[in-house]
């Protein structure tokens, strides 16, 4: 990548809901050509000039490109060291940016929470990339950082205590304030829709490890919780997490980058957990009916006695529509990690963040990824891979300083 470039990153999508919030972050936190040089891009530029002058005083560079025209996202990632994007779904409007990004020696940072888009671009990009020296980074904000990096810092902390990695780890929401984006639903409706169309794809929707390189496809784990159950570890019920089928797997594709350092026998789970005895059951059960009403299926589960899920879909904000300042403020999450070491033993670390997931923050955690990728001395590691992979401390240290996250030990 060439040191001497015009920005240290370029906000593709600023104009958009998410990438307004992470314009408005860089600008607030970072200010405009000072330790980082950075601009705002999109298609229309009114539409830009309105965003600048609303959250960056009219001080920000504008850069035009559009998604279908090769030629200009060619010419926007040449004078960036990074790109990160908030143009989704990543499967109708991402290929193109992947794909410049990668002949013009450009790190890319996204917010694709898409199964299929990440395999493709796996396939048709990981090996360029990697020759040539360019990061292409998915899945950098609430799917999947708290995920992988959790496991990420969990691993350190077992290897600190006991002299090896942990064989287990499962990921439980203890709580959730806030709306999964706008986006993420889009994004989701857009992945259901092509494996519709397209039966051979649910093989890779549902394969645990269908994320990982050709012929490291197989392991321990089975697919991911559709039903309720009850968790003996967290002693609380629990129910299907909306994020664990994209989450899961990035972790499961780290571990591989990695050459399996916790082990072929390493096992992870995500699900969302609520409380013990009849209540959390019930609990439990409301809230994957209303799942399953989302996703436009019935639960594989009993039904409920008394409680009617609400559709969540009616909740969903459109692409573009989001919460508004107050209501990202108030949000945060805060996820358990529950983890048997080698030793027998139990350890307990937890994941938090300070703002609703879906937009307050992810669109920090997108602002800081692209930040570590322009700035800071990170992993030799390139191609197609994960935010742990990609920048592994440099990452860590930034996210509990800077975008609000915190990680920590509970028992």
């Amino acid at each position: 990548m060439n040191p001497s470039r015009e920005f240290d990153l370029i906000i593709w999508g600023a104009s958009g809901f998410t990438g307004r919030l992470v314009a408005e972050y860089l600008y607030h936190n970072y200010g405009v050509n000072q330790e980082v040089k950075w601009a705002m891009a999109g298609r229309n530029k009114e539409k830009l000039e309105q965003v600048r002058t609303e959250v960056a005083g009219n001080e920000v560079p504008l850069v035009l490109a559009d998604s279908h025209d090769a030629a200009s996202l060619s010419a926007m990632a040449q004078r960036t060291k990074v790109i990160c994007t908030t143009v989704g779904p990543y499967g109708l409007y991402g290929a193109e940016l992947v794909k410049a990004c990668v002949e013009q020696n450009t790190h890319y940072c996204d917010l694709a929470g898409e199964v299929l888009f990440i395999r493709d671009t796996i396939d048709k990009h990981h090996e360029a990339a990697q020759a040539n020296g360019t990061k292409i980074v998915n899945c950098c904000g609430f799917d999947s950082i708290p995920s992988d990096l959790g496991v990420y810092y969990t691993q350190k902390v077992a290897r600190e205590k006991t002299g090896s990695p942990a064989q287990q780890i499962d990921l439980r929401v203890k709580a959730f304030v806030g709306k999964l984006s706008g986006g993420t639903y889009a994004s989701l409706k857009d992945t259901m829709a092509k494996a519709a169309q397209d039966k051979s794809l649910y093989g890779t929707l549902i394969n645990p490890y269908s994320l990982n390189p050709q012929g490291e496809q197989e392991g321990p784990d089975q697919r991911d919780l559709n039903t309720v159950a009850y968790d003996k570890k967290a002693k609380a019920w629990m129910y299907p997490f909306i994020m664990a089928g994209i989450n899961t797997k990035i972790v499961r594709r780290s571990h591989a980058l990695a050459a399996f350092p916790y082990g072929k026998d390493f096992g992870y789970s995500e699900a969302v957990m609520t409380s013990d005895g009849d209540e959390g059951q019930a609990k439990a059960m409301k809230e994957a009916m209303a799942l399953a009403a989302l996703m436009g299926k019935a639960p594989k589960q009993e039904k409920s006695t008394g409680d009617k899920g609400q559709n969540p879909a009616r909740r969903m904000p459109k692409p573009g529509e989001g919460p508004n300042k107050e209501e990202r403020d108030a949000g945060y999450y805060d996820m358990r990690l529950y983890t048997t070491l080698r030793d027998g033993n139990m350890m307990v670390t937890k994941v938090t963040g300070d703002r609703d997931p879906g937009y307050g923050s992810t669109s920090k955690m997108l602002a800081e990824c692209g930040i570590c990728l322009a700035k800071d001395e990170t992993p030799q590691q390139f191609g197609v891979i994960t935010p742990s992979i990609a920048m592994g401390d440099a990452l860590l240290d930034r996210l509990e300083k800077n975008a609000g996250l915190t990680f920590s030990v509970v028992e």
